[in-house]
C-alpha cells in the first residue's frame, strides 16, 4: 500500500507539471513582448500617418477632419427650407476652421463660397450635403435612418404643447425622484422632453407602476396631423409591397431620431411577424421614402461641398535611412526593457501563485494557510484563501457539533419511548392515560425536532414554498398573542401588544405566525415571573420593522454573533429545563430570508433581549400607490 501510494503521488504530480509554454511567466512575457513589438510599430506608423494627415488636410483630402464643418451644414440643412442665409454661416466657420468652404447645386450652380469670387473650384466636391440622406454624415444615429435627426419639420411642437409636455415631464421626474430613482429630461430636436434615467436608460424599465409615462409618451395634436400625413404617404408604397395594413393609422409616436422605423403602431405588429426579412427591409424603404416626401418642403434641397485650395498635389514623406535606423534602435531598446522589466514582475507574481497552488493541492484536512507577502491583488487573493480556509475548518466543526446534537436531541425522546414501551411489554406497568400522555409528548419533542429540520432543508435547497398575501401586521401580532397568552399566564408574564394599524405586509401568514412564535416562546423561556414580553409593529420608510423585546435574563455581548446559529445554546447544558433544540432562532432568520427580510438581535447581559424582524411593507387592499395623487373625478 505505501509503495502504491508514492507511485500514485508521482504519477498526480507527474501529470500537474504545466508545460513551458502553458506556464503564466512564457504568456506574460510572450504578452509583453508583443505589445512592446506592436506599440513601437503603431508608433512608427503613426508618426508617419500623422505628418502625411497633416499634409493632406491642406488639400482638403481628410474628410475625417471636416466632420464638424459637415454636420452644422447638415444642421442648417436640416432647419431651413432653403440656403438663401447660408453665406454668413459657410465664412464663419471658414474662420474658424482655416479651410476654403463652398457649397454649390448638384449642376455646379454657386450657392456660397467663403473664398473670394472667381476662385476656381476643386475638381471634386467632398461631400454632398443632403438631410435627406445622410450617407455621409457621420452623426451618431444619423445612419440609421438615413435622414438627419434635426430634420423635423411638421413634427416641431408649438411652445403651448411643449409647455404641457414639459409640465408632465416635471411631474414624472418627481415621481420617480420619491422612489429613488434620478433621472434627466432629453429633448428632442422637435422640441419634445424624455426622460433619461442616470444611466441612459429608460427609467420605466424599473417597474415603478404609479410613475408610468404614458401621458408624456403620447403624441400631441401636432404630431397627430404629421402621423396621419405619414400614414398616407406611406400607404401606397406598403401595398405595393404587399402588406395591407387597413385604413386606420400606422404610426402611434414617432421620433425622427429613433431606431424604431415603425413607431410603435399597427405597421409594427404587421411587419414583426413576418419570417423573411426582405418584408420588413420592403417596408423601412416605404417608410423611408415616404418621411422624405413629408420633409422635403422642410429642408434645403441637396447641395455638394467643396473643401480645400484646389487640385494640388499632395507631399510625401518619407524617412531617411538615419531616420529608420534610429527607429529600429529605440524600439530595440524598448522592446529590451520591456521584457526586462516584465520578467521582474512576473517572478513576483508567479512566486506567491506557486504558494497558493501548493496549499489549494495540500489534504483538505490540514487546513493549510498562506503567507501574505503583498498588499497587491496576489495578496488580497492569499488573504481571500485563508479566509475561505478558516471557513471551511470553522464549518466542518460545525457539521460535526450538528451531527451529534442531532443525535442527542433524538436520542432523549427515542430513549424514553423505548423504556416505557419495553416496561409495559415485560407488564412491570399498566398503559394508563398519564403514561400514554407522556408518550405522546416525546413523540410530539420528536415531531418538532424533525419538522424544524426539513424546514431549515428546504431553506437551504431553496424548496421552502411561501404563500403570500396582504397581511397586516396589527392581526398577525393579536393572533401570536392569543396564541401564547395561556403560557403567558402560566408563567407569570405579561404580553403586551404596540401596533401601527397602517403596517401592512405582503407574508405568508402561516410561516409568519411560526416566526413569532418561535420568538415569543423563547423570550416566555427566558423571562422570570412579572416579566413582560412586548410585541410591537411600526413603518421605517418602505420597511415594516417587528420586534419582540422580552425583560429576561439577556444574552450576553460573545453570545450575541452566534444566536441565529443551529443547534446553539447559551446553556452549554443540553437540558431542555430553559433552552429548546437550537434550532427556533435558525428557522427565524432563514423564513425572514426566504420573505426578503432581516432578522438581528440586540441585548444587555440582565437587561433583556430585542428580536428585530425588517421585511418589505406594502400598501392596504384598496390603498392608494405610495405617493400617487388621488385620481380626480
Amino acid at each position: 500500500m505505501k509503495s502504491r501510494t508514492g507511485r500514485g503521488s508521482r504519477r498526480q504530480g507527474a501529470r500537474r507539471r504545466i508545460p513551458l509554454r502553458k506556464r503564466l511567466l512564457v504568456r506574460l512575457l510572450s504578452v509583453s513582448a508583443l505589445i512592446a513589438v506592436c506599440s513601437v510599430a503603431a508608433t512608427a506608423w503613426l508618426a508617419v500617418t500623422t505628418t502625411t494627415s497633416a499634409l493632406k488636410e491642406e488639400q482638403g483630402q481628410d474628410l475625417a477632419a471636416d466632420n464638424s464643418i459637415l454636420a452644422q451644414l447638415s444642421g442648417y440643412a436640416a432647419t431651413h427650407s432653403d440656403w438663401s442665409g447660408v453665406q454668413r454661416s459657410v465664412r464663419d466657420l471658414a474662420e474658424r476652421t482655416g479651410r476654403r468652404i463652398a457649397l454649390t447645386t448638384p449642376d455646379r450652380v454657386l450657392v456660397a463660397d467663403s473664398a473670394p469670387r472667381g476662385t476656381p473650384l476643386p475638381p471634386r466636391p467632398a461631400a454632398s450635403v443632403d438631410p435627406l440622406r445622410t450617407d455621409t454624415y457621420s452623426e451618431t444615429g444619423a445612419q440609421l435612418s438615413g435622414i438627419d435627426p434635426r430634420a423635423v419639420g411638421p413634427y416641431r411642437l408649438p411652445a403651448k404643447e411643449s409647455a404641457a409636455l414639459e409640465a408632465l415631464a416635471t411631474r414624472d421626474r418627481q415621481c420617480y425622484a420619491r422612489y429613488g430613482l434620478r433621472t434627466t429630461v432629453r429633448r428632442t430636436p422637435g422640441g419634445r422632453p424624455v426622460l433619461t434615467g442616470s444611466d441612459g436608460s429608460d427609467p420605466s424599465r424599473y417597474g415603478v407602476a404609479a410613475c408610468g409615462t404614458d401621458g408624456l409618451d403620447a403624441p400631441t395634436p401636432t404630431e397627430t396631423r404629421a402621423l396621419d400625413t405619414l400614414s398616407g404617404l406611406a400607404r401606397p408604397c406598403l401595398r405595393q409591397a404587399g402588406l395591407d395594413v387597413g385604413g386606420g393609422p400606422l404610426f402611434l409616436a414617432f421620433d425622427p431620431g429613433a431606431e424604431d422605423h415603425f413607431g410603435g403602431g399597427p405597421l409594427l405588429a404587421k411587419v414583426a411577424g413576418k419570417d423573411r426579412e426582405a418584408t420588413v427591409r420592403a417596408a423601412q424603404s416605404c417608410v423611408l421614402s415616404a418621411r422624405r416626401a413629408q420633409l422635403e418642403p422642410y429642408v434645403t434641397p441637396a447641395a455638394d461641398l467643396f473643401l480645400g485650395i484646389g487640385d494640388q498635389n499632395p507631399s510625401r514623406f518619407d524617412m531617411s535611412p538615419a531616420n529608420k535606423s534610429k527607429v529600429v534602435s529605440a524600439a530595440g531598446l524598448v522592446l529590451a526593457v520591456t521584457v526586462a522589466v516584465t520578467a521582474a514582475v512576473a517572478i513576483r507574481l508567479v512566486r506567491p501563485l506557486r504558494a497558493l497552488t501548493e496549499a489549494a493541492q495540500a489534504p483538505p484536512e490540514r487546513h493549510v494557510r498562506v503567507p501574505v507577502t503583498t498588499r497587491d491583488e496576489t495578496g488580497i487573493l492569499a488573504e481571500a484563501f485563508n479566509e475561505l480556509t478558516e471557513r471551511r475548518e470553522r464549518l466542518e466543526a460545525q457539521r460535526k457539533a450538528m451531527v451529534s446534537d442531532i443525535a442527542h436531541e433524538l436520542r432523549s425522546p427515542l430513549t424514553n419511548i423505548r423504556g416505557w414501551l419495553e416496561v409495559m411489554r415485560d407488564g412491570v406497568v399498566d398503559p394508563d392515560p398519564g403514561l400514554l400522555d407522556s408518550l405522546h409528548e416525546e413523540a410530539l419533542v420528536l415531531q418538532r425536532i424533525i419538522d424544524d429540520l426539513q424546514d431549515l432543508a428546504a431553506a437551504d435547497a431553496g424548496t421552502l414554498r411561501l404563500h403570500r398575501e396582504p397581511l397586516s401586521a396589527g392581526e398577525l401580532l393579536d393572533q401570536v398573542t392569543a396564541a401564547h397568552r395561556v403560557a403567558a399566564d402560566a408563567a407569570g408574564v405579561a404580553l403586551v401588544t404596540e401596533a401601527d394599524p397602517a403596517v401592512w405586509l405582503d407574508a405568508d401568514p402561516v410561516r409568519m405566525r411560526q416566526v413569532l412564535g418561535n420568538l415569543v416562546s423563547n423570550a416566555l423561556r427566558h423571562t422570570p415571573a412579572e416579566g413582560t414580553v412586548t410585541l410591537r409593529a411600526r413603518r421605517d420608510g418602505t420597511d415594516a420593522v417587528l420586534t419582540v423585546a422580552d425583560t429576561g435574563s439577556g444574552i450576553a455581548a460573545e453570545d450575541l454573533p452566534h444566536v441565529f446559529e443551529r443547534f446553539w445554546r447559551a446553556e452549554k447544558s443540553r437540558s431542555r429545563r430553559t433552552g429548546g433544540s437550537g434550532l427556533g432562532l435558525p428557522i427565524v432568520r432563514q423564513l425572514l430570508a426566504a420573505h426578503g427580510g432581516t432578522a438581528h438581535a440586540t441585548s444587555e447581559s440582565g437587561e433583556g433581549a430585542v428580536f428585530t424582524l425588517r421585511l418589505p411593507a406594502t400598501r392596504a387592499p384598496g390603498e392608494e400607490p405610495w405617493g400617487e395623487p388621488a385620481e380626480k373625478s
